[in-house]
């Protein structure tokens, strides 16, 4: 399965469906201890995208990369950073403070925390 991660400084252990989805659109700007959030996707293409995208947000790439286009050429907001693997997911993610992506492990929970999406 694949699993949705973050840096273990949000102090969050669960999102809901919802929440989870204004992460990924990038609508939520920062966690509720007030770092700023970083999100980070593998490419559209990828198969792993396609499945955590369906599967844990209930959308489709298309809707994600449209949201993203939209913000970028309006400027009200940025694209996600786009990573080449799932091991350079969890790099980053257990490197930056406030990073949110996907992957689906096996997880070193020293340096990434897995978040619930209920």
């Amino acid at each position: 399965a694949q699993d949705l991660i973050a840096h273990p400084s949000t102090g969050v252990d669960s999102l809901s469906r919802n929440e989870a989805r204004l992460f990924f659109t990038m609508r939520v700007k920062q966690w509720p201890n007030g770092t700023p959030v970083k999100v980070f996707v593998l490419p559209d293409n990828h198969a792993l995208h396609g499945r955590f995208v369906s599967g844990r947000l209930e959308l489709y790439p298309y809707q994600l990369r449209r949201v993203w286009d939209r913000q970028l050429f309006s400027g009200t907001g940025q694209a996600p950073v786009t990573v080449t693997s799932e091991r350079e997911m969890m790099e980053r993610v257990a490197t930056n403070p406030g990073a949110i992506g996907y992957a689906t492990g096996p997880f070193d929970p020293s340096s990434v925390r897995i978040l619930e999406v209920r």
